[in-house]
């Protein structure tokens, strides 16, 4: 219970945030259509390549190939514009202004390390993804599907907490790493307590959302259907109104927890920053003021 009473604090805080400043929002929202957009014009090849050659050995390595390719390439569309939210997050609360022009400055200077960020995060989910495929091979089977869902969890986890070490201090994949490490051996409480409420509260939420946008999409698109008579034309335009009303109240959701993810790691790397530098002076930890946001979950 305190966890979700934490998560909730901070959610309460770090939209509070965002009102007041909308740029801080932009970037999921373009990730949202960017990451779309990526993923139709990827599925077309992989779905003429799964039709035409996919029964064969050589259709299967082409096929995880071209899936490894798509999946890459959606790391990089969601690490790119996260990266701006992060920086527009921390300009917000040092600064008191996040600034796009500067955020997609930060995030040119960094693209390489983005794309090495990315592949990682692939070489784990094609890690995870041949484990689940492998049904066969009794115990060893399922020990391996355990270790590779446990090691997509950490890593997830890693990489949440690495974007913003790698925006805000200009490093690589691996010195960024080594800084994470740091921090989760040095805050480890923090991380396991807030995190799991930041997470069940983004993800309850987004359950609402999608709960509440199915029901209106039935009432609405099946109304129509019904109120068609069998009529073709309305019963198409109400089944067409419902799925977008569905897939409007997703993105919604979708949106809702890139943004409180992402401005939750920021904040816990902006605050693990200071009390390093508290420490390094001989001040105790108590006496440094975490960023607003944090500030909640750790009152």
């Amino acid at each position: 219970m305190q966890s979700f009473s934490r998560g909730w604090s901070f959610l309460k805080q770090a939209w509070g945030m965002a009102f007041k400043d909308k740029d801080l929002l932009k970037p999921s929202f373009y990730a949202l259509l960017v990451g779309g957009i990526v993923s139709v014009i990827g599925i077309i090849p992989i779905a003429i390549a799964a039709i035409f050659i996919g029964d064969s050995d050589i259709g299967a390595v082409i096929l995880t190939i071209m899936g490894a390719v798509l999946m890459f390439v959606q790391f990089v569309v969601t690490y790119v514009f996260s990266g701006m939210t992060v920086y527009l997050i921390y300009g917000y609360l040092t600064k008191g202004d996040g600034r796009m022009d500067h955020a997609w400055a930060i995030v040119k200077r960094d693209f390489f390390d983005i794309l090495t960020l990315a592949a990682a995060s692939t070489a784990v989910g094609l890690i995870r993804n041949a484990a689940q495929r492998n049904r066969r091979g009794g115990m060893g089977a399922n020990i391996a599907r355990q270790a590779a869902g446990l090691l997509e969890t950490l890593w997830t986890e890693a990489a949440a907490l690495v974007l913003p070490v790698m925006i805000i201090d200009d490093l690589n994949l691996k010195n960024g790493l080594q800084r994470v490490w740091k921090i989760t051996k040095e805050n480890l409480l923090l991380i396991g307590i807030s995190t799991v409420g930041v997470r069940f509260v983004t993800g309850l939420i987004g359950f609402i959302f999608g709960v509440i946008g199915l029901i209106i999409a039935f009432v609405i698109g099946g109304g129509l259907a019904f109120a068609s008579g069998g009529e073709m034309t309305l019963t198409v335009i109400g089944i067409v109104l419902g799925g977008l009303i569905f897939f409007a109240f997703v993105m919604l959701a979708s949106v809702f927890s890139s943004y409180t993810n992402t401005a939750y790691h920021t904040c816990l790397y902006l605050w693990a920053k200071e009390v390093e530098k508290a420490a390094a002076e001989g001040r105790a930890p108590a006496q440094v003021q975490a960023p607003a946001p944090l500030a909640a979950v750790l009152a």
